[in-house]
């Protein structure tokens, strides 16, 4: 399958903002709701509550920014990788987001889906 340029652009942006504005929102609410989703999911250790928010806005930041500089098949994976981890801890640690009316989880399938799609694009590098 081959995409075209608009196609590509449309799914390349949409990424981008997701990564990049998923990890300003969490470092804007690292204090707030952030921190009210690790207690939610009972992580109530200080340390282990930083770990998760930073390390989530750090791991964002970053394939953000690779997906804007690098936009390559290894970068697809690399996000695919990490959503897919990333969904599975949430999973186990507050598995009633599955349930969530605003379907923090359940976006994941279609973002999964994008992924995979530019992963399989035969001009993808």
């Amino acid at each position: 399958m081959a995409l075209n340029q608009a196609q590509r652009r449309v799914l390349h942006a949409s990424l981008i903002t997701v990564w990049l504005g998923t990890a300003v929102v969490s470092a804007l609410e690292a204090r707030g709701q952030s921190l009210q989703l690790m207690q939610q999911a009972n992580v109530q250790h200080p340390i282990w509550q930083a770990i998760g928010i930073w390390g989530g806005i750090v791991l964002d930041a970053v394939l953000g920014v690779a997906m804007l500089l690098r936009p390559r098949r290894a970068t697809w994976i690399a996000a695919l990788i990490a959503m897919g981890a990333m969904t599975v801890v949430a999973t186990v640690l507050a598995p009633t987001l599955w349930l969530h009316p605003l379907g923090p989880l359940l976006k994941n399938l279609p973002i999964a889906a994008m992924l995979w799609v530019l992963i399989s694009d035969e001009d993808t590098p």
